[in-house]
């Protein structure tokens, strides 16, 4: 199993790619500054369809490609907080203003697949599960975030979206999550490793390897929330060294690589 985190700036885009070549993409999101988009990317990998699309959260900079994607490949489930219906979304995102192509996309799609699919793709050897909080005990986007587990052969990597404090707390009465994140080995930081998105309570029953963050260079001191100190760390280019925390706005794109039988691996 290989999973990318790429680099999009303020934004995020994350692709998993099954023992058997399946395909998940959580978010769609770009970095304008390299021109770096996800569409193009799966097409020059070759790629012919989205078999899960995860959006986390209903924010321009998780929904950015959107329409490129959807334009060239067919996507088989759709996975989204289904709590909120698309006109309830459409509202939300009408308060911040007029909906982008891209927000207009997104609440299409979360209006055309509802749908139970008869023969969903298989994922072998993963388990995956999604959790959010309902609307409308929150109305905001970010504490609506999905928030994805992947578990492979031991190894689990928490997906968290935009997830603020109170969203955090809420799902933490939730046993079955707490659970989800106890076996959580690489922790990917809600809203982009802010302040906004740490909640410290997360890690009386998360305690990961690493933790990784998608932004761009820090402009906003709620970019600097250290969480290097909640991971026990990885070796890191054979030692002696070791890494916390990885980035992509130091780090780039980064690659985590494991088959069965075998510790994952993370290269940038």
């Amino acid at each position: 199993m290989e999973i990318r985190i790429f680099d999009v700036a303020h934004g995020f885009c994350g692709l998993l790619i099954a023992d058997n070549g399946n395909i998940m993409l959580f978010d769609c999101g770009d970095n304008q500054e390299t021109k770096f988009c996800p569409s193009s990317w799966l097409s020059a990998i070759g790629c012919t369809k989205i078999d899960h699309l995860i959006i986390q959260n209903f924010d321009q900079d998780h929904v950015s490609d959107l329409p490129n994607v959807l334009a060239r490949f067919p996507v088989t489930r759709f996975f989204r907080n289904q709590t909120l219906t698309a006109q309830q979304l459409m509202l939300l995102k009408f308060d911040g203003g007029p909906l982008t192509t891209a927000m207009s996309s997104a609440v299409g799609i979360h209006s055309d697949y509802i749908h139970t699919i008869a023969n969903p793709p298989l994922f072998p050897n993963i388990d995956f599960q999604t959790f959010c909080n309902p609307y409308p005990t929150f109305t905001d986007t970010n504490n609506l975030s999905l928030v994805s587990f992947v578990f492979y052969d031991g190894m689990g990597v928490a997906f968290t979206g935009d997830l603020e404090t109170a969203g955090w707390l809420e799902l933490l009465k939730n046993p079955l999550f707490c659970a989800y994140l106890a076996k959580t080995k690489i922790f990917i930081a809600s809203h982009h490793g802010r302040t906004t998105g740490y909640c410290a309570e997360v890690f009386d029953h998360c305690h990961p390897q690493i933790i990784l963050i998608s932004d761009k260079e820090i402009v906003h001191d709620t970019q600097e929330h250290d969480y290097g100190g909640h991971a026990s760390g990885i070796i890191w280019n054979g030692g002696p060294d070791r890494r916390y925390v990885l980035s992509t706005r130091k780090d780039g794109m980064i690659t985590i690589k494991k088959t069965v039988g075998s510790g994952f691996h993370i290269t940038i």
